[in-house]
């Protein structure tokens, strides 16, 4: 008789009852075996008697914490699959879920069919590590305030590929449009990397004439070239045992790129008029907002070298694809000014933010942090108003008042009601709700722009 595949064994730990007593009518409905845990401690302890399948694990508990728990877990079995359960999708919380080796995290409320078939992908994961005898580290790290701002789907993926990549010296190449926080993730990487207690240096490619840029990345001696009166350390050198972040990468001139190529390749540089050879141990982290496939067909790229920094491609998305998210940034840099008391302002009201989530944002983060930065100094309350917003955001023109004041009534009426955790979530409800109905008054005008 053909053998039976064993029932999968889920263990699921969270000091809710209500919630563990969801999540078993849940998983049971598959056949699965569930078995319970109302705490980290008596999770880790059911973990070493009896591993299972996948653990499901909340984040914020009594006692120990989820993050806690999970690297108790990992230490106790390398093997382990985790899946992390939290209410805030942070930088913070996904990038540390991550790089204690979490499986994968869900962000709360979720839904079932979304649970089940990550479940189902672990199942399919664990089976292979079996097969295949592979172990995943167990990393050890230190808080760190990130700065990263946004809980959509789109910045989830980055935080995850931070954590990811963190704990090794591979080179990340990270690309993006201008103004989408490159250098913000690769200080993030940094800093959660064993590199941590050692330099990071940024240099912009762009930014330094091409005649100094081999100067500042590797020094030169006293006497290298005109001006030259003493010796001086490059970029490299500086940051020796840490992270050279290297921005605008296509910028780099193909003398430079060969030398770069030399660095990632055998560890070595030479400073402008020596010749003699040392050794440096850099990690190399570079970004661009350019095609650089494209570069390389026309041969202004070294094709050897995109693929020595093309080992992990990091896509930073634009915020027009991540919209949801603007409504936290907008208070985050409103705090940030508040908290320097750079502005007396200390919020915006409902009117303005759904004027700031319907702009396209061709600068993205970049130009929503000056546009903010602008509004708050020129507001004559603690309140950013429409009227404090630039007319390039506004449209040219105040809302009509009467399609502002059903969206302000909309606004009013979602977060009135709402539970703080679904703050965003009722904002972007409100917005979907009325979002045509500030521009609806602008449409039949000629001069309308198109986009």
């Amino acid at each position: 008789m053909p053998e039976t595949a064993p029932v999968p064994h889920i263990l699921v730990v969270d000091d809710d009852a209500e919630v563990r007593y969801s999540l078993n009518r849940v998983l049971s409905s598959r056949q699965y075996r569930v078995q319970e845990a109302p705490s980290g401690e008596e999770g880790v302890a059911a973990v070493k008697k009896q591993p299972p399948d996948v653990v499901l694990l909340d984040n914020r508990m009594t006692g120990m914490t989820g993050l806690e728990t999970l690297q108790h877990i990992r230490a106790a079995n390398p093997k382990q699959l985790v899946i992390l359960m939290t209410a805030f999708g942070t930088a913070q919380t996904a990038i540390e879920a991550m790089k204690f080796g979490a499986f994968d995290y869900v962000v709360k409320p979720f839904d079932p069919p979304t649970l089940l078939a990550l479940i189902e992908t672990a199942l399919r994961t664990q089976a292979d590590i079996r097969s295949a005898g592979g172990v995943q580290p167990v990393l050890n790290s230190e808080e760190h305030k990130e700065g990263i701002v946004g809980t959509s789907a789109a910045m989830q993926q980055v935080f995850k590929v931070i954590g990811q990549v963190a704990a090794s010296d591979v080179t990340v190449m990270i690309t993006g449009e201008s103004g989408t926080g490159k250098e913000l993730i690769a200080r993030s990487i940094h800093r959660h990397s064993h590199r941590s207690a050692r330099p990071y240096v940024a240099v912009n490619c762009s930014a330094i004439p091409e005649n100094l840029i081999e100067s500042e990345l590797f020094g030169h001696e006293r006497g290298a070239f005109t001006g030259a009166t003493a010796q001086r350390l490059g970029k490299f050198e500086v940051c020796d045992g840490g992270t050279i972040f290297l921005d605008e990468i296509g910028d780099m001139t193909p003398a430079t790129q060969t030398k770069i190529l030399r660095v990632l390749q055998e560890g070595e540089i030479q400073r402008v008029g020596s010749s003699e050879t040392l050794k440096v141990n850099v990690r190399v982290i570079a970004a661009t907002n350019k095609d650089l496939e494209a570069l390389v067909k026309d041969r202004e790229f070294r094709e050897d070298l995109y693929y020595r920094l093309n080992v992990v491609r990091l896509r930073l998305p634009p915020l027009r694809e991540r919209a949801e998210d603007i409504p936290q940034i907008v208070d985050f840099f409103i705090q940030s000014l508040a908290k320097g008391k750079k502005t007396k302002a200390r919020k915006v009201s409902p009117e303005a933010l759904a004027i700031l989530c319907r702009h396209h944002w061709p600068g993205n983060v970049r130009e929503l942090e000056n546009m903010i930065y602008r509004s708050a100094v020129i507001a004559r309350s603690d309140t950013i108003l429409p009227k404090d917003l630039p007319d390039e955001v506004r449209g040219g023109a105040d809302p009509e008042p009467a399609a502002l004041e059903l969206l302000y009534d909309e606004l009013y009426a979602q977060l009135k009601t709402a539970h703080p955790d679904d703050m965003l979530g009722a904002v972007k409800a409100a917005l979907e709700a009325r979002a045509a109905a500030v521009p609806a008054t602008k449409a039949k005008k000629p001069e309308a722009k198109k986009k």
